[in-house]
């Protein structure tokens, strides 16, 4: 399988054959993507997923990304980080800890000719990039993680450096609640209302997949989003947000890091 590709010196050369050959010898494909006329996932169940998402919030980004640096985490096999260096976007970095979505992502990167960095990295250690990104998207992330607020306020002490494009799985109430500021203890009755921002648990699997972890109502993604120190600015399809980064409530703290035992000779374990 890996010959027919190490033997061409462009990827975007390969014939449909070959590239048919190399998508099948990668697995099994989440993101649809066609590359030079194949299908990666012709018959996902969500159907030409995701570019049937993008589609309802393309305009929500700028066209003209020239000069912006982009940070796709979760990236799986790349899908919003071509469409960003499409867009012209002068840095885009994707990060996933699945060394096979990776694979994928770098191969479609090569067939689209896009310059595209992957890294194997988790959500939970985007510190270690160092630097902010212009746009950052983190889209279908959420829900599989099993400590979601923590993700966001590293999100928002690390690498959002101006706008977050956020999406994740919501069940539930799709309505959003005026509340008050602030209750008093013998208040009760208000956590059965079915619109209260809501996080529910998923303790085995959901739509047959034990990451599925966590999963919001439409008012508690946004209020997490809100706790976390972003500000909503655009809501251009039911699942997807456009956030600014903003500032924290002064009583919000920033993000903690779980203490590690230190291991022999003081290596960290």
């Amino acid at each position: 399988m890996e010959s027919s590709v190490r033997n061409v010196d462009d990827a975007t050369k390969l014939t449909r054959e070959q590239i048919q050959e190399r998508v099948r010898g990668l697995g099994q494909w989440f993101h649809n993507i066609d590359l030079g006329g194949v299908k990666t996932a012709p018959d996902h169940f969500l159907g030409d997923y995701p570019a049937i998402k993008w589609k309802n919030f393309a305009h929500a980004i700028p066209a003209d990304l020239s000069g912006k640096t982009v940070l796709d985490i979760g990236c799986n096999a790349g899908f919003y980080s071509i469409e960003m260096k499409r867009r012209g976007a002068a840095r885009v970095l994707g990060i996933d800890s699945d060394e096979d979505y990776l694979a994928q992502a770098r191969f479609a990167a090569e067939v689209s000719g896009a310059d595209i960095e992957f890294r194997n990295l988790s959500v939970y250690d985007v510190g270690a990039l160092g630097e902010r990104f212009d746009i950052v998207i983190f889209m279908g992330v959420l829900y599989h993680l099993r400590h979601p607020l923590l993700a966001l306020d590293l999100l928002h002490e690390h690498v959002v450096g101006h706008t977050l494009v956020f999406q994740s799985m919501q069940r539930g109430s799709a309505e959003v609640p005026q509340l008050e500021g602030d209750y008093p203890f013998s208040e009760k009755r208000i956590f059965d209302e079915e619109s209260y921002p809501k996080l529910h648990f998923v303790e085995h699997n959901y739509s047959h997949d034990p990451t599925n972890w966590w999963i919001p109502n439409r008012a508690c993604a946004e209020a997490m989003l809100r706790s976390a120190g972003f500000e909503i600015v655009d809501h251009p399809e039911h699942e997807v947000y456009i956030c600014r980064r903003g500032e924290k409530g002064e009583w919000v703290p920033g993000a903690v890091y779980p203490a590690r035992r230190a291991g022999k000779q003081g290596e960290r374990e």
